[in-house]
């Protein structure tokens, strides 16, 4: 049965649940980009950020393993940060190859600021949904993000 109109999606693509995550998460994942990029930054800069904030000072090969992104990658961002003023390194005095990777006061209010990016996109995306039915959806995502291979 064909369509007149050439947007619709499949109807066995729609019947996919993995399909539709990855559609949203696509779009959510592109409007945060398109905000963090207005203010010159990436999502690995928020990564970076939210990883120092939330489990304190790593050294630079542990946020490599943490966000799971290639160490030359993890060696911009952090330079990056660390121009900014938004992160401090240091090298181990023990172990001088080293790099220990802690967030500042200002990487803090910085991803304070993000995280309210990200929360407005979050209620872009979710319009349709009632708070209980975000709710519920959050849970269930939260599952499945447990049950995915490598989850802590």
């Amino acid at each position: 049965m064909a369509s007149d109109d050439p947007t619709r999606t499949p109807p066995t693509l729609l019947d996919l649940s993995t399909y539709l995550l990855s559609k949203t998460g696509k779009t959510a994942r592109g409007r945060l980009a398109e905000r963090l990029a207005r203010r010159g930054l990436q999502l690995w800069d928020m990564a970076v950020l939210a990883a120092l904030a939330d489990f304190g000072p790593h050294a630079q090969r542990d946020l490599v393993r943490r966000l799971g992104v290639d160490p030359s990658d993890l060696a911009k961002v952090a330079d990056q940060l660390a121009a900014a003023g938004y992160v401090e390194r240091a090298r181990d005095t023990v172990d001088r190859r080293r790099v220990s990777v802690t967030v500042t006061d200002a990487g803090r209010a910085l991803l304070a600021e993000l995280r309210a990016e990200a929360l407005a996109v979050q209620d872009e995306v979710l319009a349709p949904l009632d708070p209980g039915e975000r709710r519920v959806l959050h849970e269930l995502l939260a599952r499945i993000h447990q049950g995915l291979p490598g989850a802590p």
